[in-house]
């Protein structure tokens, strides 16, 4: 049986990575959520430290940490390399 948490889970994306743009709002850094099915946002406080930038310029990679914070949904920083193929 599927239960409200775990559908509440699938739409937040937990344990699952997006490359995102991220933008500072209210002293955080966040992105709007990729999936249109997210009640929440993304505020991304973990991971920080792999930033060169903030906001980095270009899209990270952010896993999606199963807990809220400020009524957005917490990622982590997983990679800010640049993507290959990508634009210089």
């Amino acid at each position: 049986m599927t239960s409200i948490r775990d559908r509440f889970r699938e739409a937040l994306g937990v344990g699952e990575t997006y490359r995102l743009r991220l933008e500072e709002r209210d002293g955080r850094l966040v992105a709007a959520h990729p999936n249109d099915s997210s009640p929440l946002d993304i505020a991304v406080v973990e991971g920080l430290e792999r930033l060169e930038e903030r906001p980095p310029t270009e899209p990270v990679t952010v896993e999606i940490v199963g807990r809220v914070v400020d009524g957005r949904v917490v990622g982590r920083v997983v990679s800010a390399e640049r993507e290959h193929g990508s634009p210089s």
